[in-house]
């Protein structure tokens, strides 16, 4: 055999496949090798689309909508679509809505020891899922993955909740008129980044870095360790919260950094440190630091200073440095009560805010917050 040939005969093989009818995607994304694309025509197709995909680093399978500017609607189904045990595959450019459980479902399969990985999902919308235990993108057990540039919008439970998750970015998304939170993330979830997202209205809680797991969730990233926590080493950064009731809870993490974000009009506090699984072995909420964020809020809607601390947890830890708070209705009230002294706190100045939430140059708040425009998604 020639080298020619031999050369030919390594390269994965690729292939365009067209779909446009509900049977046609399922088949297509139940029998895709690695190198596929799946272009899905215009139309409406049936939820509770279920498959296991393996793409490879190279050569991911692609699902997508053939024409982003006019995509197709996945509707119903127990989950619209559903990935199980699967590995470097793309989904973009589709509407997933009115699921009767999440809307879209990545997850190990429940065999902890190879978690999906390497998912992309991007360019989504989701929406319309009913009250309650109803996530608008589920990962449970998923490593090394992304959620970019989605909109995710009238859900149950989570916009995007994760258990047992790991190197995972949740960036350039819109979350509008939510449930219970927007992120999660939980179960044992560590080095979790989220970044220049809009959170409009979601609910109790934008970001919940933690939360309460039942023990046999729990999915670590190499083995149970001695001290164990629902979430370690969550980053928030460039993010824009707007109403809600508390933008950030830290529920059980071991390290947070939340920095440079905006926070306008909270209907309670700017932040809340609390405890769930109380199991021995858990560390208390602990090892966050707070900075350089933008508060803006209203003294009707303010309530124990700003800062709700639970019982169980490790307020002393956290660490509170040079964030810039304003209460608009009354300025002398705008010092939060905060559980450690802040270090270089700016206090009752004006931020002189755009209708975009943006600061200008020549506000004294400049240099706080989320510095970039913001491009909610329609």
């Amino acid at each position: 055999m020639n080298l020619a040939l031999v050369l030919l005969l390594s390269i994965p093989s690729t292939a365009d496949i067209r779909v446009n009818d509900t049977a046609g995607l399922a088949r297509a994304m139940r029998d895709a090798r690695p190198g596929d694309r799946i272009l899905i025509e215009p139309g409406t197709y049936k939820g509770g689309i279920m498959a296991s995909i393996q793409g490879a680093r190279d050569n991911p399978v692609i699902i997508r909508a053939a024409d982003p500017k006019n995509p197709p609607r996945i509707v119903g189904g127990g989950s619209g679509i559903q990935l199980t045990d699967s590995s470097y595959v793309e989904i973009h450019d589709l509407v997933i809505e009115r699921a009767t459980g999440n809307g879209v479902n990545i997850d190990d399969g429940g065999t902890y020891e190879t978690p999906s990985h390497h998912i992309r999902l991007q360019n989504l919308v989701v929406r319309d899922l009913p009250a309650g235990n109803h996530d608008g993108i589920k990962l449970s057990g998923v490593n090394s993955s992304f959620v970019d540039g989605c909109l995710i919008e009238r859900w149950g439970g989570s916009g995007v909740d994760m258990v047992g998750c790991h190197l995972v970015a949740v960036q350039n998304c819109t979350f509008r008129k939510g449930g219970d939170s927007g992120v999660q993330a939980k179960g044992g979830s560590s080095e979790i980044f989220i970044s220049d997202c809009f959170f409009d209205d979601y609910g109790q809680r934008g970001v919940n870095a933690g939360g309460s797991t039942g023990m046999q969730f729990f999915r670590w990233s190499v083995s149970t360790p001695a001290e164990k926590y629902e979430a370690r080493n969550v980053r928030l950064i460039h993010n824009t919260f707007v109403g809600g009731t508390a933008p950030m809870a830290f529920v059980g993490v071991d390290g947070a950094t939340p920095e440079y974000n905006t926070i306008i009009n909270p209907g309670r506090w700017a932040i809340r440190i609390l405890q769930e699984t109380r199991e021995a072995g858990f560390v208390p909420s602990r090892n966050v630091r707070f900075a350089r964020n933008l508060i803006v809020f209203n003294s009707a809607n303010w309530g124990e200073g700003g800062v709700n601390i639970g019982s169980g947890t490790a307020p002393e830890t956290f660490t509170f440095k040079e964030n810039f708070w304003f209460c608009r209705d009354n300025p002398a009230r705008s010092t939060p009560k905060l559980p450690t002294p802040e270090i270089g706190g700016v206090y009752g100045k004006d931020p002189l805010l755009r209708a975009d939430f943006q600061v200008p140059k020549n506000s004294p708040a400049h240099g706080y917050g989320n510095p970039y425009p913001l491009t909610p998604k329609l």
